[in-house]
């Protein structure tokens, strides 16, 4: 049987599909009675608790529901569920080795290409990339739950105080990383296991980026976080907060202190808005403000004085998962009354369908095929309601989704008193700015060839400033390719 520490032992190759241990596992248990086992359910808390606490929704599996999900997997030949994870985990070994009981071995199977298992076990879309090419699927069953697994092993080696893999060699060759978001951690991890020496800068004055301002802690607790940030750590990560690179430390100052290669994940953290009158007034405000105030800020807290607008009457504009998470916020936040509006049906949402479900557990109310055209405030110079269009559904567009059209005269006036704008960002704008001879594109990312490299050869970058928008799970992809294609200059060079 295949030693249990595999990711340890320098001698064993963690990807070995061949390993005695499998078919051992394939003999014990046939696919039918495999096939037969329902998928696990996810336990949670009660929508009428939560919306009055900021405590974790998803409470996450027992070890005997683990085991028994795990159990489900038929470890198929040419997995996959592989091939749909943007950072390549070898997801049939980590859940092997949790229907085996072991946890530990688990965790090293995920960090040989995550740096970050517990944050995208809770907030990656498994449902549109790994379980989606779940063999499962063909036969009109659910998929194996590989997001609550990879939560569940990676929560159970920390609780545990597992190792986590350590670098075995130092180049003595720096790097720098600009933004400590999804992108930027996962090149971190990448090239410190490489044997770089790594240095984070961070803008904010916490480690973390979106994962941090972005994603409400019931959602994604700061403890979990934190917890993957000291493992980089333990790796060997540099961490500088409250550093303005661009501004307090330009592109020739990184040159000047040695470092041989630069990412750059600034991320996209320009809010965007309609364009529609009244978004000035007193109450409308971006979701990355609001977020920001409240997840990194703590607005909201008896303990905290940041202030934040907490209204009776929310409406949030949009359909994706920042949307989501900011109209649940505004129920935590004491909203009698908070809403979706959103131009296309519900069909046609971003959003993950676990997101939208919690949200109408937690009472909030979808009001669909409409779009605001105008804001209008009392004599206060405050948001008192909005003017909506109504819409119907074209023909599919670019993204395949059905075009709202407006229906002419129709025109509904909805009471608020509080609108957060969830519309979508844009590039972070001041790298593309500060950095000489670095090309941009018209949106304001940042052009880079297929290695993850722009127009400074030593400089590649990844993430939003580069896609314009996207999951932490493809924001981790990026880093992990950056880091291997920089690795390839590095060494060249």
């Amino acid at each position: 049987m295949i030693n249990l520490f595999l990711a340890m032992n320098e001698n064993q190759n963690i990807h070995d599909r061949e390993a005695g241990w499998r078919e051992e596992l394939r003999q014990a248990l046939g696919a039918r009675e495999r096939t037969a086992i329902p998928r696990a359910t996810m336990n949670m808390l009660p929508g009428d608790y939560r919306v009055g606490c900021n405590e974790e929704v998803n409470q996450g599996l027992s070890s005997e529901q683990a085991i028994l999900e795990a159990t489900r997997c038929l470890d198929c030949p040419d997995p996959q569920c592989v091939s749909g994870c943007p950072v390549n985990i070898d997801i049939p070994a980590f859940i092997k080795n949790i229907q085996r009981g072991r946890n530990d071995a688990a965790s090293l199977v995920l960090r040989a290409t995550s740096a970050l298992p517990s944050v995208c076990g809770r907030v990656c879309p498994q449902e549109k990339q790994c379980e989606s090419r779940c063999i499962y699927n063909r036969m009109k069953k659910p998929p194996v739950a590989i997001g609550w697994l990879e939560r569940y092993a990676a929560d159970s080696a920390r609780e545990a105080d597992s190792p986590c893999p350590m670098p075995e060699k130092r180049l003595g060759i720096k790097v720098a990383v600009v933004g400590s978001g999804p992108a930027g951690l996962s090149f971190a991890g990448d090239m410190i296991m490489r044997g770089y020496d790594v240095t984070v800068y961070e803008a904010l004055h916490e480690i973390g980026g979106v994962l941090k301002y972005g994603i409400p802690e019931f959602r994604l607790p700061n403890s979990v976080v934190e917890a993957e940030l000291d493992t980089l750590r333990k790796q060997g990560v540099r961490f500088l907060c409250d550093v303005v690179v661009g501004k307090t430390l330009s592109y020739d100052d990184l040159v000047a202190e040695g470092y041989q290669g630069i990412f750059v994940a600034s991320g996209a953290g320009l809010p965007r808005f309609m364009g529609i009158p009244g978004e000035n007034l007193i109450g409308v405000m971006s979701s990355n403000e609001y977020l920001t105030r409240v997840n990194l800020m703590g607005a909201g807290r008896p303990d905290f004085d940041t202030p934040v607008s907490e209204g009776r009457r929310v409406a949030v504009i949009g359909g994706g998962n920042t949307a989501m998470d900011s109209v649940r916020t505004a129920r935590r936040l004491g909203a009698d009354e908070a809403m979706i509006i959103y131009r296309r049906s519900e069909a046609e949402m971003p959003a993950r369908l676990e997101e939208v479900a919690h949200a109408k557990e937690e009472g909030v109310k979808f009001i669909t095929l409409c779009n605001p055209v105008e804001y209008l405030g009392d004599e206060h110079g405050r948001v008192r309601a909005m003017r909506v269009q109504r819409m119907e559904l074209g023909e599919a567009d670019a993204s395949g989704r059905r075009s709202p059209q407006p229906i002419p005269g129709a025109i509904d006036e909805i009471e608020v008193d509080e609108v957060i704008v969830a519309v979508g960002v844009s590039p972070n704008p001041l790298i593309p700015r500060s950095f000489p001879d670095l090309k941009v594109s018209s949106r304001g990312t940042i052009e880079v060839n297929d290695r993850l490299q722009s127009s400074i050869p030593t400089l590649f970058a990844g993430g939003d400033i580069v896609r314009g928008g996207a999951t932490v799970i493809l924001a981790m992809g990026d880093g992990r390719h950056a880091a291997a294609e920089m690795d390839k200059l590095l060494k060249e060079e």
